[in-house]
């Protein structure tokens, strides 16, 4: 069963899965795709291109799938795909993708985006992803699993944001931050590892142990980055969340951020 406030749009040609709930002034366009137990607040719009996963929930006037805000952008068909179990929250926005990406903005299952925060044209967030209040990621950001970005904090263009990593409110985010730190100021630094999300996230304290050591090398020996990654490829336990580490710094293409205790305006990480 599927219920239809008598004020909702919906066109004939949008796809809606069993149990689905639309609210009142809702539009939800044409060629949309929404899943099974999906709940849509009052005053939301999907726009046409948009796959919404099962047992979402839009609260009231969020928005999927708008325009980019992109002047390159030509109206070209493109999309915007939402995982399974994600909440959006009051007035959150999601840009569609453009064809200077790959067509497709993205954000994973089990994600809680915050009121008021905003996912641009081309972003890849994966799962258990938390935005806080106010947070805006730029266009092409790369968020990966269980990354948590504090209330208003600012994410440039490009940005990578490495698994498990924690952003401070009203960051400023201009270079990339690899997996698992914890960051913090304008422009961000790095501050330590997240000790709490590791722990969290059931991370062995033998693997905790070898990313401090990893954290102190590439942060506190002011080796450089290339010089950083060898030492750490000799005198680690290469765990997996070692390499995972290892290959962000390698593909990094924005550079690392820096450390907190870091001369301003140094380049000990570029």
């Amino acid at each position: 069963m599927v219920k239809i406030h008598p004020t909702a749009i919906v066109d004939t040609k949008a796809s809606l899965g069993e149990n689905v709930e639309i609210g009142p002034f809702s539009i939800i366009e044409k060629n949309v795709e929404i899943g099974e137990n999906v709940i849509i607040g009052p005053r939301c719009t999907v726009y046409e291109g948009s796959v919404i996963g099962s047992s979402c929930l839009l609260k009231e006037g969020v928005i999927i799938g708008m325009e980019p805000q992109d002047l390159k952008y030509q109206g070209e068909k493109t999309q915007t795909i939402i995982g399974a179990n994600t909440q959006f929250r009051e007035l959150s926005s999601v840009e569609r993708g453009t064809v200077f990406g790959d067509g497709t903005t993205k954000v994973g299952s089990d994600c809680l985006i915050m009121a008021y925060s905003h996912v641009a044209h081309d972003c890849q967030v994966g799962n258990n992803v938390i935005l806080s209040h106010g947070a805006g990621l730029s266009g092409h950001v790369v968020v990966e699993d269980r990354v948590i970005i504090g209330g208003m904090a600012g994410v440039h263009q490009f940005c990578h944001i490495g698994e498990m990593a924690m952003i401070g409110g009203i960051a400023k985010i201009t270079r990339d931050i690899p997996p698992y730190l914890l960051v913090d100021g304008n422009p961000a630094k790095a501050i330590g590892l997240n000790s709490i999300g590791l722990r969290r996230n059931s991370v062995a304290p033998a693997v905790r142990t070898e990313l401090k050591r990893a954290f102190k090398i590439l942060f506190r020996e002011s080796l450089g980055k290339n010089r950083a990654i060898a030492k750490m490829e000799e005198s680690l336990i290469l765990y997996p969340e070692i390499e995972h580490f290892l290959t962000f710094l390698r593909e990094s293409k924005r550079g690392i951020c820096a450390s907190r205790d870091a001369v301003e305006g140094g380049s000990e990480n570029s």
